[in-house]
């Protein structure tokens, strides 16, 4: 047997060990690593990157990617590092969740190394309402969280002014309603979005770029409302992430800001027309719009802070659902000593 003919057999049974592990541990793309000092980034590169992001879900247990969209301080700082901290099994506790923050563009990350916000700011940019530059803050977190852990499966939006209502431990387990599952693959779960066909004001809200600007791609028909803060799956956060056909739409400028906010308006939409039958149509942080002021819901103050409270706001008022709130807004920030107070006896006591 010649030398050729003998190297062509070894290395093919060389290559059969390589070719195995490939085919049944597909290659990941790369996590993409957080910023240390957040002020621009490649919109255009950066969602490109993420829309190749895998839909499976590798081995090992799903986490919960925590997305703060902020435009002033992290006020309720210490009472999350005691949400996702005070666990009797915080080794364990601490591997199924990841924590991303949009600040503003000059930010500076000044917290401690034992802090669960330190190194999590991403790149930023301004945002404002009536315009679409809360939209593109809230797809910069998804894309820089699709990308950052491929074991990222639910994707929860919140604000400065938001506070947990119940434990980390309760969040995890409402959330995927049983144990961890270990398999690439992860029953399809619903996303908590509110989306609303009915509220007052739908056509002006409707025509705030122009009476005939969102046709043909968003017809009236199918224009929704709902809150800015969601709990998105990660099919329904990539499908975010790579469309460009209704974001083309809400992108453009308004034209009358009394009734223009495209962060209500845009998610909604999109996954009313994408995936209506696995969207929850309910959003799992409890707002009062009693009385609100200027477009933004009730504001809590100190003095309204009770354990009855906190067990009030955590009863679902949803007729499709009735998941337990997890989350709840607007908070004061001189709220925080008295939140600090109760939190271990009331709010992370399920």
């Amino acid at each position: 047997m010649s030398k050729t003919s003998f190297i062509l057999p070894f290395t093919l049974l060389l290559a059969l060990p390589l070719f195995f592990f490939l085919f049944t541990h597909p290659v990941l793309p790369p996590k993409r690593l957080l910023s240390s000092s957040p002020n621009t980034i490649d919109d255009t590169s950066l969602f490109r990157q993420a829309t190749h992001s895998t839909i499976i879900v590798p081995r090992g247990k799903p986490k919960i990617a925590f997305m703060f969209l902020t435009h002033t301080d992290l006020h309720f700082a210490p009472l999350w590092q005691k949400y996702f901290t005070s666990s009797k099994q915080k080794n364990i506790q601490k591997k199924l969740y990841n924590i991303y923050v949009h600040a503003y563009p000059n930010f500076e990350d000044k917290y401690q190394s034992t802090s669960v916000f330190k190194d999590r700011f991403i790149p930023a940019k301004k945002t404002e309402r009536s315009s679409p530059t809360l939209i593109s803050a809230t797809r910069r977190l998804l894309a820089t969280a699709l990308l950052d852990d491929p074991l990222n499966y639910y994707f929860a939006l919140v604000s400065e002014t938001c506070i947990p209502l119940h434990s980390f431990s309760y969040t995890y387990k409402t959330l995927f309603k049983s144990n961890p599952t270990e398999s690439t693959r992860l029953p399809a779960r619903v996303s908590y979005i509110e989306v609303l066909s009915d509220e007052p004001q739908m056509w002006d809200r409707y025509i705030a770029r122009g009476e005939s600007v969102m046709e043909p791609e968003v017809p009236f028909t199918e224009f929704r409302v709902g809150s800015q803060f969601f709990i998105l799956n990660r099919v329904h956060s990539l499908m975010v992430v790579k469309d460009r056909t209704l974001w083309k739409k809400f992108r453009l400028p308004c034209l009358n800001v009394d009734t223009c906010y495209p962060e209500e308006h845009y998610f909604p939409t999109l996954l009313s027309m994408k995936d209506p039958t696995r969207v929850s149509k309910d959003t799992l942080t409890r707002v009062d719009w009693t009385g609100s002021v200027g477009g933004h819901p009730r504001t809590y103050d100190p003095s309204e802070v009770t354990p009855e409270m906190i067990k009030e706001l955590r009863v679902s008022n949803s007729n499709t659902t009735k998941v337990s709130y997890l989350f709840a807004r607007k908070f004061s920030p001189e709220c925080l000593p008295v939140l600090m107070d109760m939190a271990d006896d009331v709010i992370f006591r399920d």
